[in-house]
């Protein structure tokens, strides 16, 4: 009884495992297992996915929004301090106000003893009226700039000598008006047009006596362009309602606001029923704009902010969390109630659809085990339109791929015996020839026939690196001296008429070359280039590395060919073995292409389509022949050739 429930135990716990093995199981359970899951798990998982996304899509609308609104915010209020920027540059290109910053017109200076406190009127003793015509001139200048625009308060000239002329401001003490600290600043920034935000501690005041916090104030010194001294400054200041009119009729959300603040972190503007007065500067990361979240007195606060480029001031936008709380909820409902609506759908689905699937994979998969076996005749007969009638007709198309790519392969491979064969045929020379040479070599120059032995001693040479011992793959050095002994027979038949450079790197030395591709080359250089023009010529031959690849080139400044006969090389160049079988060409450039069409039919043969020979030329100015070979440190095994004829 005991062995028989340790048995049932154990059958129960190997069960579980396989299960829990998922891949192991066939894929009707696993499509059930799956369709279940997808059936159940999204009122969960899908319903947190739901909200995450709800919530972030939600801030990421109400950032970039608000971020908009306040980039407008910015511009208007940038668009109020270049208007004051560009009326500096009127007051001082004004030819009145550069005779008074020269000391040539007289201004107002402070009255001796006359400290007058702040909010007292005093106007019969604040100044020292040293009026003339031309400073009444500037100051009725200068009202014109406050009467065409009301939101400037008023306007303060003041030279070097600390004398000032303005329509509104005074000063209030005897202390010279160049030790105030908003002039210390225009003179620091030098010409620069400064915001220097609500007016502190400073000497002057307005008839009207507005409040530090209901003005904004900007200044710019005068520089004397010669010198490069500072004549004198201007004092303006805005009225705060030019700030709060861009603010304060903009809502966010039921109670969110917008207020200005300098960089250092001092309130501009702040509507007076506003969350949290101020905001500390360190909150703000180095960003021109952003989001963050802070809690403020136990709530949950939103901040978007904007930087201005010309001001430096910081617009932000407070509005509580909690307000864009209702809208997520009302879509979070919805996508509940969608979601489980899929959810009963896959569960009723989930087993016809498994069953749809998977019998046609499994009737794929015992045709794809026969295929395995060699039966490439097999075929998928289904009609089915969806994926999987199409990976039954992709299976077919294999197959049928499989079967062309075999019958290619083998002409291939028969191919490429036929261009060796015919390369060997037209370059290999018995044994008995080149040693019949090399005989006729030393009788030459035992007769004193120093050219005739030379000119054998390189047909010799010719011939011994042309048979090779067999070998396809030869030295580079070797080809290098089988394409020298060419040139030297070339030479002594053409004379000064042939002019050849040749260069070898040191790198390039050190290869191993497919034999005989270049001396094609050069033949057609010399009989259809150099031999076509008049007088003589010039071929270069150059080996060289480029990008983890040999490049041979051949060119010279022959007769070069048409573009329609170019065409036509290159169309022949792309199939190679097909032009070669083709019936020969009429005329004299059928010649030309044949050696070519060999050497880029052994080379695409032996090492593949992304090597070969490229082609350009333009007539009457000459030709230029690449050939691109694999990098070979050494002569391939057998097997290596059979392993990349495999690929």
């Amino acid at each position: 009884m005991i062995i028989m429930r340790n048995n049932r135990v154990e059958s129960w716990r190997e069960g579980f495992w396989r299960w829990l093995r998922f891949g192991d199981l066939p894929l009707r359970y696993k499509l059930v297992i799956l369709f279940l899951m997808v059936g159940i798990l999204p009122s969960i998982a899908l319903g947190v996915l739901v909200n995450w996304t709800v919530n972030r899509i939600v801030d990421q609308q109400v950032t970039s929004n608000t971020i908009q609104l306040i980039g407008k915010v910015n511009q208007t209020l940038d668009n109020d301090m270049e208007n004051l920027q560009n009326i500096t540059y009127l007051i001082g290109f004004d030819p009145r106000t550069e005779r008074f910053l020269q000391g040539d017109i007289q201004g107002d200076k402070p009255a001796a003893g006359a400290d007058i406190p702040s909010g007292t009127y005093r106007p019969q003793t604040s100044p020292v009226k040293q009026d003339n015509e031309e400073n009444y001139e500037i100051k009725r200048y200068l009202q014109g700039f406050t009467t065409l625009y009301p939101e400037i308060a008023s306007i303060l000239l003041v030279n070097r000598e600390g004398a000032y002329i303005s329509n509104e401001m005074y000063a209030r003490s005897p202390a010279n008006l160049t030790e105030e600290e908003w002039y210390r600043e225009a003179v620091l920034n030098e010409g620069i047009f400064t915001v220097l935000g609500h007016p502190a501690d400073r000497n002057v005041t307005t008839h009207v006596h507005y409040a530090n916090e209901e003005l904004v104030s900007v200044v710019r010194s005068f520089v004397d362009p010669d010198t490069r001294e500072v004549t004198g400054a201007v004092l303006i200041d805005l009225k705060l309602r030019a700030v709060a009119r861009a603010v304060r009729d903009v809502t966010l959300g039921k109670s969110g606001y917008l207020m200005v603040a300098e960089a250092g972190g001092s309130s501009i503007y702040t509507p007076e029923d506003s969350i949290i007065p101020s905001i500390p500067p360190s909150w703000f990361p180095e960003e021109e704009s952003g989001a963050l979240i802070r809690e403020v007195n136990g709530e949950r606060l939103q901040l978007i902010y904007g930087t201005s480029s010309f001001t430096g001031w910081r617009t932000i936008g407070v509005f509580p969390t909690s307000e864009s709380v209702y809208e997520v909820r009302e879509i979070r409902f919805y996508m509940i109630c969608f979601l489980f609506i899929v959810c009963l759908f896959g569960v009723t689905a989930s087993y016809t659809l498994s069953q749809s699937i998977s019998r046609p994979i499994w009737q794929l998969m015992s045709f794809m085990q026969k295929a395995e076996s060699g039966d490439l005749t097999i075929r998928y007969w289904g009609n089915r339109q969806d994926e999987v009638g199409m990976l039954g007709r992709s299976f077919n198309r294999m197959l049928q791929q499989i079967r062309k790519l075999m019958k290619l392969s083998e002409l291939r491979e028969r191919q490429k015996r036929e261009a060796e064969l015919r390369s060997l045929q037209a370059h290999i020379k018995p044994h008995f020839l080149y040693n019949t040479l090399d005989t006729i070599h030393w009788m030459a120059r035992k007769k004193g026939a120093d050219d005739v032995s030379d000119l054998v001693e390189s047909l010799s040479r010719l011939f011994r690196i042309g048979l090779s011992k067999g070998e396809d793959i030869i030295p580079m050095s070797d080809e290098w001296t089988h394409i020298s002994s060419y040139l030297q027979i070339q030479k002594m038949r053409y004379r000064d008429r042939l002019q050849v450079e040749m260069e070898l790197s040191p790198e390039a030395e050190r290869l191993h070359v497919l034999k005989l591709i270049l001396q094609p080359m050069v033949e057609n250089a010399i009989y259809h280039g150099i031999k076509a023009r008049r007088g003589p010529g010039r071929i270069w031959i150059q080996a060289d590395v480029e990008e983890n690849v040999l490049v041979l080139t051949v060119r010279d400044d022959g007769a070069g060919m048409p573009v329609e006969r170019l065409d036509a090389l290159r169309r022949q160049l792309a199939d190679p073995v097909t032009a070669m079988e083709a019936p020969r060409e009429e005329g004299p450039g059928a010649s030309r292409s044949y050696g070519m069409l060999n050497v880029q039919a052994r080379i695409k043969l032996t090492f593949g389509e992304t090597y070969g020979i490229m082609i350009d030329s333009i007539e009457n100015e000459g030709t230029t022949v690449r050939i691109t070979h694999p990098l070979l440190h050494a002569v391939p095994s057998s097997s290596d050739h059979d392993r990349r004829d495999s690929r």
